[in-house]
């Protein structure tokens, strides 16, 4: 893509309201715009990064067996009255009304929506197991809505529903999401830090949240150090296998929220105890029968009985994660990319627009990196080189390909690593190799 056809409308100032650091520089980098209080549009760039997330979201859920369908934004009230959540989950959820006056509700979640399909067309034992996902946009009408897509009203968001026959089955299909999670996220370049959490209005007696650290997280968290060297994807996962060993390994070591810190185990850690500030990017629920009781999703046993479904929900908030790893990965200049997630592989800066011999190496260069199937943002602008750099750097992708006149004259080009500011010269024809390999 060239740059002066991309619309990307970048901003010098950072913008008042803007209050932390993913939402300034998620506007000034021209990945979002505000519609209304906690509702934004996704400009180019940020759905780029928005579109890679969900990728390997989606990826990682197709490995753990979980099958993809699309369930409605808009639920008919009726199905939450059954559950009994429809007065008790407040005044984040959106109620309407369609023109024949039917109570309708703009989804938050879809735990009801997904207990009545599956209620409706499942009918016996062997139907089960079944891990069911979706990738959706939802609404919940947050009181004070801020921090950007961190904290918005509306926001996309992963939300997979396992149903089994019984508890050990359902504890089976909650390891398989628990593991899934932690390779989501590593593929993002994240760490992110199980902890036991409250189940809140979605209900149940098992749950647990994903935490990654970062300086400027909205709230404070205490762990083991040796959380920070495990390595959170390790090798292939055979997710038919006994995953109860892995999840052991991961919840034995001490990890808790800051209303749920224990004085006693941390003072018993030492020097072992880092405190951190983290950010919630996912959760995981078990809660039985709540909803399957209470809306009559039953199956036929293998001795002609009728037993209620097992079920978990899994949410991971894809928007969010945009936010969240720029939390993670930043500096005073801008946002750093993990390479997984940037929105371009590779920017291309011609220092000198318009002159024939850095247009040529240019066009040369952003053409062989296209066929080589790097995604490449070229800086095609007139303008002062202070100005492009900043450009890149504020975006934050992983590589930046300097061309100048001075560099041509001696067969070199710049190569800059973003992540660790170091910078190579070097012939194009190694650069090329070095950017492809």
């Amino acid at each position: 893509m060239r740059l002066s056809s991309f619309f990307m409308p970048t901003m010098k100032e950072t913008p008042a309201e803007a209050q932390i650091v993913s939402h300034r520089f998620m506007l000034r980098a021209g990945m979002v715009r505000q519609s209304s209080a906690g509702i934004y549009s996704w400009l180019p760039l940020g759905f780029r990064v928005l579109k890679k997330i969900e990728q390997i979201v989606r990826e990682e859920q197709d490995a753990a067996g979980c099958q993809e369908l699309l369930m409605p934004t808009i639920q008919p009230a009726e199905i939450w009255r059954e559950s009994g959540r429809y007065d008790d989950y407040g005044q984040e959820m959106l109620r309407i009304s369609d023109r024949h006056d039917r109570d309708m509700l703009y989804g938050p979640t879809n735990e009801e929506q997904i207990t009545q399909i599956f209620r409706d067309n499942a009918k016996s034992y062997r139907d089960l197991p079944k891990l069911l996902y979706h990738i959706q946009w939802k609404f919940r009408d947050e009181i004070r809505p801020r921090f950007g897509v961190m904290r918005g009203r509306e926001f996309l968001m992963k939300d997979s529903y396992s149903f089994d026959l019984d508890y050990a089955a359902a504890r089976r299909s909650y390891n398989k999401m628990f593991v899934a999670y932690l390779r989501t996220f590593s593929r993002m370049g994240l760490k992110a830090i199980p902890m036991q959490a409250d189940t809140g209005p979605i209900g149940g007696d098992l749950s647990h949240e994903f935490i990654i650290l970062a300086e400027t997280g909205e709230s404070e968290i205490a762990c083991d150090k040796a959380f920070l060297d495990m390595d959170w994807l390790g090798e292939e996962t055979d997710y038919e296998s006994d995953l109860q060993p892995t999840v052991d390994s991961f919840t034995a070591k001490y990890a808790a929220t800051d209303e749920k810190r224990d004085a006693d185990q941390e003072k018993a850690l030492g020097d072992r105890l880092a405190v951190a500030r983290g950010i919630e990017v996912g959760h995981i629920f078990y809660f039985g029968t709540k909803y399957s009781k209470a809306m009559n999703a039953v199956v036929t046993g293998p001795e002609g009985e009728e037993i209620p479904l097992e079920m978990g929900s899994y949410g991971i908030g894809v928007s969010r994660l945009v936010a969240g790893i720029i939390e993670a990965s930043h500096d005073e200049n801008g946002i750093i990319w993990p390479e997984s997630v940037a929105p371009f592989k590779v920017g291309l800066i011609n220092l000198k627009s318009g002159d024939e011999a850095c247009d040529k190496a240019c066009d040369g260069l952003y053409g062989d990196l296209l066929k080589a199937g790097v995604e490449v943002l070229y800086d095609d602008r007139s303008g002062r080189a202070g100005v492009k750099f900043a450009d890149m750097d504020l975006i934050g992708l992983p590589w930046q390909l300097v061309v100048g006149p001075r560099g041509l004259k001696d067969g070199i080009v710049e190569l800059k690593n973003r992540a660790t500011g170091e910078r190579q010269e070097l012939s194009p024809e190694a650069a090329m190799a070095k950017l492809t390999a």
